[in-house]
């Protein structure tokens, strides 16, 4: 049983969508691209709160196995009333086990961009430690079909 509840969780959590699904070595249609200068670079920290999604699954099956072992003890009516207590522990204990969330840190930059026709834009996109801006640098902005934005390095 805890096998089974083993992998339903495993998928859960491979399922989950990521912050950043732009991909830079990936082909995707652009909807126009504008070249600037980086005016400024603001470094930011976002924090967000997780709940651990699994914890349904971990007290569906704590009641399972409770309800399981009640079973085995009495007969009749007190066969029924040692199941539903053994549901109601099992998925207490297993409830009160897992009241697990964690925070996870998104670091981000905001860059300050002047372009080409005079105009600013300021874009805040997910830090790539493979493509870091300076104050000066040239970029692109490249607008993408689905009215996201990312900002790249003109070289």
């Amino acid at each position: 049983m805890k096998y089974l509840v083993a992998i339903l969780a495993s998928c859960l959590l491979l399922s989950s969508p990521s912050y950043a699904d732009y991909q830079r070595n990936k082909a995707v249609p652009v909807q126009q691209v504008l070249f600037g200068s980086v005016q400024s670079v603001r470094t930011i920290t976002e924090q967000e709160l997780v709940r651990d999604r699994t914890n349904g699954w971990e007290t569906f099956g704590g009641a399972l196995i409770g309800g399981v072992i009640g079973n085995q003890f009495g007969g009749g009516s007190g066969r029924t009333v040692a199941t539903i207590l053994g549901s109601m522990i099992g998925g207490s204990v297993a409830h009160n086990r897992q009241q697990n969330s964690r925070v996870i840190q998104y670091q981000l930059v905001e860059l300050m961009i002047k372009v080409e026709s005079g105009e600013q834009f300021m874009v805040v996109q997910d830090k790539d430690n493979q493509m870091l801006f300076n104050q000066g640098d040239k970029v692109r902005l490249v607008y993408l079909t689905d009215n996201t934005v990312r900002v790249d390095k003109a070289y």
